[in-house]
């Protein structure tokens, strides 16, 4: 299935390449989500047109993602959890903890743009947290995860 993409995306391509993927990625997610359109010749002349309005949604969004990682950067994060004596946690912190206490801080932050390629957190220490906010903004959060 031959799509057109509305936006950038990871391992695909950038906004207005054209590219074939498989039927039911392009019907079942690409298509609902509005992040591409199918490739007819109609499309092709109605995406031309709207091709400048595009690039400047995508820049403004690139923009504004680029000041939510310099203000998250600039962060301090604290969890308190219980704790054992040896510094392992009662539970863990995951990806939504993390992203409601920067959300508590002042900078929004949704549980999807958390990296945790290791699994929860389960002892107590400072962290680097990536963050992905955007497909080409990558942050990093400084967190404290303490005991109570």
């Amino acid at each position: 299935m031959e799509i057109i993409l509305l936006e950038k995306i990871a391992n695909l391509g950038n906004l207005g390449d054209k590219v074939t993927v498989r039927p039911g990625y392009g019907r079942n997610f690409l298509i609902p989500q509005g992040k591409a359109v199918r490739a007819t010749a109609a499309k092709m002349a109605e995406f031309e047109q709207l091709r400048a309005e595009l690039e400047k949604k995508a820049s403004a969004e690139l923009a504004s993602a680029q000041e939510r990682a310099d203000a998250i950067a600039k962060l301090n994060v604290s969890i308190f959890r219980k704790a054992g004596e040896e510094g392992r946690l009662y539970g863990s912190v995951g990806g939504k903890d993390i992203a409601e206490a920067v959300t508590a801080a002042g900078v929004a932050l949704q549980k999807h743009e958390v990296r945790l390629p290791t699994g929860p957190i389960r002892a107590t220490g400072d962290y680097e947290i990536k963050l992905q906010i955007h497909s080409d903004v990558m942050a990093t959060l400084a967190l404290k995860v303490a005991a109570e």
